[in-house]
């Protein structure tokens, strides 16, 4: 397991979802566009175990993964636009990809629900959010190792495909909805989309003092 580390508008308001409320990025309200909010609240708890908070920087859930995960499911991505999705599908080799006829947000609708029916058979019916972290640990330990099974799907697959997704939404540009406040840049020393690095080419080594700058620039800017 990982141990370190416009979009739609909806509404202002945070989403209480299973005793916890999804992050919202300041000055940018956010509301679901494929997440129901319970898909959201397992999504969100589990990117927060994958990547926990530590002192060098934010953990899953206050990076805004889920919100990542949501956009990236309701467009091209989730549906496999971009892919060649014709059979025969037959096991490749790990450099070949998933070879698969279920899109990405297919596996995460089918996974999600059978997640949740395996947590609440198995501990006295809580689903995954409401599960305290050790717990939550265990649940992803056993996805990882393929030793807890989901009905309709592979639970092995489901664990990579998230894992890859929460990675991809605590670093990529915070205009695809992860990365809050690019504390994921700042903790790697990332600069992120500056124009310009001349001054910095011939000074290897040396950290760039610079603060990181998105896709969409800075508010100062503006």
């Amino acid at each position: 397991m990982f141990h370190r580390r416009d979009l739609l508008t909806s509404t202002a308001a945070a989403l209480a979802l299973s005793g916890c409320a999804l992050p919202q990025p300041p000055g940018r309200p956010l509301g679901l566009v494929f997440f129901t909010p319970e898909e959201a609240a397992g999504v969100d708890a589990a990117a927060d175990r994958l990547i926990p908070p530590d002192p060098p920087g934010p953990g899953g859930r206050q990076a805004g993964c889920v919100w990542f995960i949501d956009r990236q499911l309701a467009g091209p991505y989730g549906s496999s636009e971009f892919l060649y999705m014709r059979p025969p599908f037959l096991d490749g080799i790990p450099g070949q990809g998933l070879q698969s006829p279920i899109t990405p947000a297919a596996r995460y609708r089918v996974a999600l629900a059978a997640l949740d029916r395996v947590c609440r058979a198995g501990f006295a019916g809580k689903g995954f959010a409401a599960l305290p972290p050790d717990q939550q640990d265990r649940v992803l330990q056993g996805l990882e190792a393929g030793s807890l099974r989901l009905d309709g799907t592979d639970g092995r697959a489901f664990f990579e495909l998230l894992l890859q997704n929460v990675m991809e939404g605590y670093f990529a540009d915070p205009v695809h909805g992860g990365n809050r406040n690019m504390e994921a840049w700042r903790m790697i020393g990332f600069p992120g989309a500056r124009y310009d690095y001349r001054d910095w080419v011939g000074r290897p080594g040396e950290a760039y003092p610079l603060p990181p700058v998105g896709i969409g620039g800075r508010a100062d800017w503006r």
